[in-house]
């Protein structure tokens, strides 16, 4: 398992977009995982919230890891949706993601994004959304049509 969880956080180390927002890999289990943010002033959006594409970038790359897990390495987001369910002021955003169905080309996985405060944790947006495997080209590869 040290081996994965040092390949995960070698991935997510070589995002320039990851690296900026300061995201860390928490937790890498067979079909879960876990990233962590802390909340900056300069992650807030008008009103004082964390910004919701914050949010919803720190779902996205766990849907995603996630379903590196299943697929492997070469992964993109197919989709994904997100539901916020409260706003975030201030704490450590942790987002958990695992898989709940994976075949050979594409898996569907599920985050919940929570923000933990002075020992508490609160769910603060939900997401769901399909994870498909790259080819060697790079782009993602298609199924093959059934008759």
């Amino acid at each position: 398992m040290t081996d994965l969880l040092d390949r995960a956080r070698g991935a997510l180390h070589a995002q320039p977009f990851s690296v900026l927002l300061g995201t860390e890999l928490m937790h890498v289990g067979a079909d879960e995982l876990t990233l962590r943010l802390p909340v900056r002033e300069d992650l807030r959006q008008q009103h004082g919230f964390v910004h919701g594409g914050v949010i919803s970038y720190l779902a996205d790359n766990a849907l995603t890891f996630s379903g590196a897990l299943a697929l492997g390495p070469r992964v993109v987001t197919a989709e994904f949706k997100i539901n916020y369910l409260r706003p975030v002021l201030k704490g450590t955003l942790m987002a958990r993601a695992r898989v709940v169905h994976s075949a050979r080309y594409q898996a569907t996985c599920q985050c919940s994004v929570y923000v933990m405060e002075n020992g508490d944790e609160r769910l603060v947006a939900i997401a769901q959304g399909t994870v498909n495997r790259m080819s060697e080209a790079g782009a993602p590869e298609e199924r093959p049509q059934t008759g």
